[in-house]
């Protein structure tokens, strides 16, 4: 049986650029300290974030690395790896979008500026956009106990994602899910135009119109369950 990743009864999990000789970032020792009461001696699990994790104990002082309980476990990385494009919505939907995705074990996010998206970011906003939705999937992934953090790409137009067999868009009406998918765009509330859905496959995600964040969610909880073989694909 392959190695897997924290089940979390060990703790909670945290990421540290070295297993070897951890430090746990400040605003990561303040969570653990002050919101989730760790004290002296407590048990954690700690991650590089590439599928690489051990277990660990808690010290009180910020200075000092978590203690070292046990060896290194390298996870292997599935299979198939699973990556949703979602259209930018507007308020906090982003964030959430990104927070249900890392939850779900998505490999791979791309916002996508498309055509009828009512959120546009500008230049000057992109940079400190991505990182913000970067911050909240690393907190997603240690919440959901993660060994692999997602790739979060830089915004892009649909029409920039490459199209191939594997890939394809939301579309209502569209054919049937099935595991031959890793790529599934999801249009902003507005629909996509005719020159996004020009030469694509579409797959429907059900009989009922979604909002945008509840069919990005939707979509990474079908593609994650037919990669992992906890959904068997329509015959």
């Amino acid at each position: 049986m392959d190695p897997s990743g924290p089940d979390g009864h060990g703790g909670p999990h945290v990421f540290v650029r070295d297993l070897s000789e951890p430090r746990l970032d400040r605003s990561d020792h303040h969570h653990l300290a002050n919101v989730l009461r760790l004290r002296e001696g407590d048990a954690l699990t700690i991650g590089d974030g590439a599928g690489r994790w051990r277990l660990a104990s808690f010290r009180a002082d910020p200075e000092v690395g978590p203690a070292l309980e046990g060896g290194v476990v390298e996870v292997p990385a599935p299979h198939r790896q699973v990556t949703v494009g979602f259209s930018l919505i507007k308020g906090g939907r982003p964030e959430l979008v990104v927070q249900k995705l890392t939850e779900l074990g998505v490999d791979r996010i791309i916002p996508l500026a498309a055509d009828r998206s009512v959120v546009r970011w500008c230049d000057a906003k992109a940079a400190t956009n991505l990182d913000r939705l970067r911050r909240v999937a690393r907190e997603a992934a240690m919440q959901s106990r993660r060994v692999r953090l997602p790739n979060l790409d830089a915004m892009v137009r649909p029409n920039d994602v490459p199209d191939g067999p594997r890939v394809a868009i939301a579309e209502s009406g569209g054919g049937p899910l099935s595991d031959e998918i890793e790529v599934l765009l999801v249009g902003p509330e507005g629909g996509w135009t005719a020159s996004e859905l020009e030469g694509r496959k579409t797959v429907g995600l059900g009989s009922t119109v979604l909002r945008a964040e509840t069919a990005a969610i939707a979509a990474a909880s079908l593609l994650v369950a037919l990669r992992d073989g906890r959904l068997s694909p329509a015959v």
